[in-house]
């Protein structure tokens, strides 16, 4: 009974809470309150960054993907002064968004050099140019919806009727880009459809400021979409089979694929900027494999690694890969899209005079 006595004495515990701290590496970076009484007036983007930046958890990864994608943004090749290739991915709930603003200005004022998305990132951009997404909420009941005509894209809601509008809008396109196929044929000037070459011809037609395919064909920055079926755009392309039946518009993605990764391998330096997850951050990735990894690499999803799955993986998983070099600046940001990255932009693309790609 004394020996169990002794092993429970006040002396022992405190033993166990107060164990002997080593002390922090010199210069070891300190947690910072955010403290309002530090600025005067309206807080700017900036501002707000800089008070965020130490504060731990994602805020502290917010600041690490500004320092990031600034690093980018300002690398210069010593010999040819060529500058950072970067890399945009995003999925298509994005483009829905009202984030589309900030990818339609980052392409505008030519501040990324290839972009890689969904089907419907690219059908949902058009969408938009024919008629409205509306703000709904995340519980609206999906058979209601269903025998209305709407269509939900997590809180956000699309009539139907847009993609009546979107049909009768591309398909005289692809009939089109079919007559001028079959014309080519057998001459110096064969016509070989790609999904880049698609999206370029379809930003061309849309005509319209607010689309972000429309600035990608003007600045001629190739969009690539590997699942370009798989939407809305798919289901045109299906209909049109029937339509056009004998005769088939073709879609070559291998002219594709060795395009983005000769873009990959001539990059004097590789930047990666990948918004969500699925085939648009693997098929970056992938590319930049040809190169032995991106210098840079921002990650934003709030996908997680227990399940395996490249859509949650953490930067180190790529660096295994080849897909990022070891040693280089990475950084997943585990926030939902929209929170952040406009904020992030703010501080990066948006900060300052221009540095267009």
């Amino acid at each position: 009974m004394g020996d169990q006595m002794d092993s429970l004495s006040p002396s022992a515990a405190k033993d166990a809470v107060f164990v002997q701290s080593e002390e922090m590496p010199a210069g070891t970076q300190k947690v910072e309150d955010f403290d309002f009484n530090n600025f005067t007036g309206p807080i700017t983007a900036e501002q707000l960054l800089s008070g965020m930046a130490h504060m731990g958890f994602q805020a502290s990864s917010i600041g690490e993907a500004v320092r990031i994608i600034n690093g980018m943004r300002v690398w210069r090749d010593p010999e040819t002064g060529d500058k950072t290739t970067i890399f945009l991915g995003y999925t298509s709930n994005l483009i829905s968004s009202g984030l589309r603003g900030v990818f339609r200005w980052l392409v505008e004022h030519k501040h990324v050099s290839a972009i890689v998305t969904t089907a419907g990132g690219i059908e949902e951009d058009f969408i938009k140019c024919l008629g409205d997404t509306y703000l709904a909420s995340f519980s609206v009941d999906g058979a209601g919806l269903r025998k209305k005509g709407l269509n939900r894209i997590g809180n956000l809601v699309v009539p139907n009727d847009n993609y009546c509008k979107f049909e009768d809008w591309v398909v005289p396109i692809l009939d089109r880009m079919l007559e001028e196929q079959e014309a080519s044929k057998g001459t110096d000037d064969e016509i070989n459809w790609t999904p880049s070459k698609v999206i370029h011809r379809l930003g061309k037609e849309i005509n319209d400021e607010r689309s972000v395919y429309y600035w990608a064909y003007k600045n001629d920055i190739p969009v690539f979409c590997p699942a370009l079926t798989d939407g809305s755009l798919g289901d045109m392309l299906y209909f049109h089979t029937f339509k056009s039946s004998p005769r088939q518009l073709k879609i070559d993605i291998v002219e594709d694929i060795r395009r983005i990764n000769t873009i990959a391998l001539k990059a004097k330096r590789a930047g990666m900027i990948i918004l969500g997850g699925g085939v648009v951050k693997h098929h970056i990735a992938n590319a930049c494999l040809m190169r032995n990894g991106a210098e840079s690499a921002v990650y934003i999803n709030t996908g997680q690694e227990f399940d395996g799955s490249d859509a949650g993986a953490r930067p180190d998983e790529a660096v295994s890969w080849g897909k990022i070099k070891i040693g280089a600046d990475n950084v997943k940001v585990h926030v939902e899209a929209t929170t952040c990255f406009p904020l992030i932009v703010a501080n990066t693309f948006a900060k300052g005079p221009s540095s267009a790609i």
